[in-house]
C-alpha cells in the first residue's frame, strides 16, 4: 500500500505530473490534507461547479425533450 501511494504520488519528469493527477485530474488526498481549510474551499467550489453543470445539462435536456415532442407531434 505504501509503495502504491509513493508511485501514484510521485511527480515524473517526463509528464511533470503524478500518475494520480494524470488519471483523476487532482492531487492525491491524504488524511492530513482533509482538515485543511483550503481543501474545504476547493470542495465547496467543486460542488458549486458541479451543480452549475448539472443545471445546464438539465436545461439542455428539457429543451431537447421539447423539440423532440414537437417533432413527434407533427407526425
Amino acid at each position: 500500500m505504501i509503495a502504491e501511494f509513493a508511485v501514484n504520488n510521485k511527480v515524473y519528469s517526463t509528464t511533470k505530473v503524478s500518475f494520480f493527477i494524470a488519471n483523476y485530474g487532482r492531487e492525491l488526498r491524504t488524511e492530513t490534507d482533509i482538515r485543511k481549510k483550503e481543501k474545504m474551499e476547493k470542495v465547496t467550489k467543486f460542488v458549486e461547479r458541479m451543480r452549475k453543470v448539472q443545471e445546464e445539462v438539465r436545461v439542455a435536456l428539457r429543451k431537447a425533450q421539447e423539440e423532440m415532442k414537437i417533432q413527434a407531434d407533427r407526425g
